[in-house]
């Protein structure tokens, strides 16, 4: 009996996890212009995407980040990436995010 308890609580666990969920793709496009920039991007919550740019050149950058959920009108932030520093840029949707599309144009400033 209590092997039997043991799956079903298991189970019932197993079952609980994609409700907690809310992983979604994210595309990012990049446009560099010759500077030394890496990103990560990261699913923050069903409507909020974000971003970190990492200048490691010796040149500042100037970044634009445009956020494009599909539906909904694009979000566009600008940055200024000191060198040898790193900036984020986050953007709220209205709606849940089902796929994320994000462009980054950087130049030196």
């Amino acid at each position: 009996m209590k092997k039997l308890c043991c799956v079903v609580s298991g189970c019932l666990l197993l079952a609980m996890l994609p409700l907690t969920a809310f992983a979604y793709p994210i595309d990012v496009e990049k446009q560099l212009n010759g500077l030394s920039i890496d990103y990560n991007a990261y699913d923050t919550d069903n409507d909020i995407a974000s971003i970190q740019v990492n200048n490691y050149g010796t040149t500042d950058a100037a970044c634009k980040v445009v956020f494009n959920n599909g539906p909904e009108a694009p979000r566009t932030r600008n940055i200024e990436v000191a060198a040898g520093k790193h900036k984020n840029a986050t953007a709220k949707f209205n709606r849940s995010i089902i796929k994320m599309r994000i462009k980054l144009t950087c130049t030196p400033k």
